[in-house]
């Protein structure tokens, strides 16, 4: 088991911002996190990482019990999280090469001199992402998207269980988008593949890679379950509280208001 929580709640001064969260998410499952904007994704994804602790309920990610087993950075270093506070971090100077193989060790910057098989992952990997042409480059030189790639990068050289993608195509023009999420794509064919949590309130970024989805709404899980039963246009205009058509392209669902 990946993720099993039960019946999990948290509250942040005063007010219940998660409550009665029941989720399990077994090996080789990939799913989307989807909610608007103040459904309390960031709040669970917290939690997840054992930055914040439920008021209540049971949780064990990676097999390890909180209130029972150490968490902390010995929970971390099993999970991959891409995000944008993760960018700000990183020294602009560094190339992008640098700030991939600095993954192998879980450190902002590079302090300890990289093993050969370190260095040939970051290399496979930075082809993999199609961020090798531009592996030598200053990582301030880089576009967004260059930048989100590479950081995917980063977090799959410590050969993570689970990955959190946290809104990655935020601030991204549409080719820089289709480009990162090729790339995703391309994350469930690499060797010793990681558990995929990609969190977004884009139903158009969910790729036909992402067999499940939990659906967040003020704080609780709205639905749960397969994707092909929770796309559709009555379930998608109820949790989103307007009309809406649904279309699919390329086995990935389109809406729009009517």
């Amino acid at each position: 088991m990946i993720i099993d929580l039960k019946e999990v709640g948290l509250i942040r001064k005063g007010k219940w911002i998660l409550d009665q969260i029941n989720w399990q998410v077994e090996a080789g499952e990939h799913w989307v996190l989807l909610g608007l904007n103040g459904a309390g994704k960031t709040a669970l994804l917290h939690m997840l990482s054992a930055y914040h602790f439920p008021a209540k309920g049971s949780i064990e990610v990676l097999g390890r019990r909180f209130g029972k087993d150490p968490l902390g950075e010995e929970l971390r270093q099993d999970i991959g999280l891409v995000s944008q506070t993760i960018q700000t971090r990183f020294y602009d100077s560094d190339s992008a090469y640098q700030i991939v193989l600095s993954g192998g060790f879980a450190t902002i910057g590079l302090y300890e001199t990289p093993t050969d098989e370190m260095r040939t992952r970051a290399q496979e990997l930075l082809k993999e992402l199609g961020c090798f042409h531009y592996a030598n480059r200053p990582y301030y030189t880089l576009s967004q998207g260059e930048k989100q790639r590479v950081t995917i990068a980063r977090a799959l050289m410590g050969e993570p269980k689970l990955l959190i993608l946290d809104e990655p195509t935020n601030g991204l023009d549409f080719l820089a988008k289709e480009q990162l999420l090729d790339a995703v794509e391309r994350i469930e064919s690499l060797p010793n593949a990681p558990t995929i949590l990609y969190v977004t309130h884009h139903v158009d970024e969910i790729l036909p890679l992402f067999d499940k989805i939990l659906m967040l709404k003020e704080g609780k899980v709205y639905r749960s379950g397969e994707a092909k039963d929770l796309l559709t246009e009555d379930i998608l205009a109820d949790f989103f509280g307007i009309d809406i058509h649904l279309s699919w392209t390329n086995d990935r669902p389109q809406i729009w208001r009517k």
